[in-house]
């Protein structure tokens, strides 16, 4: 059994403990669990009080000596370690304007990067919102996907919502929380209110106003697809999972690694999604399950592609739905080899691989081919 795996094992029988009102036995199952993933010291002597061992800096950060934290991270969740950024690298953030912002609405408040390009508009611009993964911030994540570049050729506004560290300590979007998971309510409902400002404010087509996000950016993007269908025209999800995947921390680990079955979104929107073969963070089923969740009810609709190939020294496998007018309405690309990180990805920001097929393209392509 992999490691991931065993710890997620420990962490369902905690849960069992607790639910038959044995907290104890709860926290000697999670203690062990932690001593053995070695993010806990060992045993301390009674009168001490045991730490965990915090072994995921911020990204953009050498590797410090181990700090004491309460509780471990994960790229997901904020539960188990994440990655570092790779150092050194130049970022491309596009030859517009990058400015930064707050925006505030009953739900809560939350700064955003919003990227304007340089070009004259020719009309209202596209709006593309991007969502990060834990331990990433807007600029990093700019950074990573080069997106503001390749925004810019197409004349697309690019709006990059920040999660704020007193709603989730690893900067992760709270996707396994049910309260985070409805429309009008916790951050689905921050994100679509931001979005619509963002739309009034610079005039944007409210017609083409797409959603991606990278981990727990991508399993928030599926939120806003499912929740909020008339305002975005398609989604693009990278590495992350279905919407309403997990009902607290624990499921919500248990279904990275185990991918249930989605319940159906009530109007599907078209959807891109590109996960990596390797990915032992995130399954790649997950990516499947999004498919089915958003597309399912038309499968038998829409004609199917399959296209296998080599990009960037990577194979993948690109499988295309098309309705009867030839649209493309959902894609699904699997990248073989590649783990839990941005495909095509620049090393200036992190969770990226520069290997593969150019996820920022293809999603960019993928949407401006959709409008309201």
């Amino acid at each position: 059994m992999k490691p991931i795996d065993e710890f997620v094992r420990q962490m369902m029988a905690s849960a069992e403990r607790v639910r038959a009102g044995d907290p104890g036995a709860a926290t000697d199952v999670i203690q062990r669990a932690l001593q053995q993933a070695g993010l806990m010291t060992p045993a301390a002597p009674a009168e001490d009080t045991p730490t965990i061992i915090d072994i995921n800096p911020a990204p953009g950060a050498t590797q410090a000596p181990p700090r004491a934290k309460v509780r471990p991270r994960s790229p997901m969740t904020g539960a188990r370690p994440g990655w570092q950024r790779q150092p050194h690298a130049p970022a491309d953030l596009g030859p517009g304007r990058f400015i930064d912002g707050s925006f505030a609405c009953p739900e809560g408040r939350r700064r955003y990067k919003l990227y304007v390009p340089a070009g004259a508009a020719e009309g209202p611009r596209p709006l593309v919102v991007m969502l990060h993964g834990c331990t990433q911030n807007a600029d990093d994540f700019a950074a990573g996907t080069a997106l503001n570049s390749i925004a810019e050729e197409h004349g697309c506004l690019v709006l990059y919502p920040e999660q704020d560290r007193s709603a989730n300590h690893n900067s992760c979007w709270n996707w396994f929380e049910p309260g985070q998971q409805r429309r009008g309510s916790g951050e689905p409902a921050i994100l679509a209110a931001m979005t619509r400002e963002i739309l009034a404010e610079h005039g944007a087509d409210p017609r083409r106003v797409y959603a991606a996000g990278l981990s727990a950016g991508g399993a928030m993007a599926a939120i806003l697809g499912a929740e909020y269908p008339e305002l975005f025209a398609a989604i693009g999800i990278h590495s992350g999972l279905a919407a309403g995947t997990g009902k607290d921390m624990i499921s919500g680990l248990h279904a990275m690694k185990h991918p249930p079955s989605p319940t159906p979104a009530g109007q599907g929107v078209p959807v891109i999604v590109f996960h990596g073969d390797a990915d032992h963070v995130v399954n790649a089923g997950n990516g499947e399950a999004v498919l089915r969740q958003f597309s399912g009810a038309q499968a038998g609709s829409m004609q199917r592609e399959r296209q296998d190939g080599n990009a960037g020294g990577r194979r993948f496998t690109r499988s295309c739905w098309r309705d009867a007018q030839g649209r493309r309405l959902a894609e699904h690309w699997l990248v073989h080899g590649m783990g839990h990180a941005w495909a095509g990805g620049k090393a200036a920001g992190s969770h990226t691989d520069a290997s593969g097929p150019n996820a920022s393209s293809e999603m960019l392509a993928f949407f401006l081919e959709h409008g309201r």
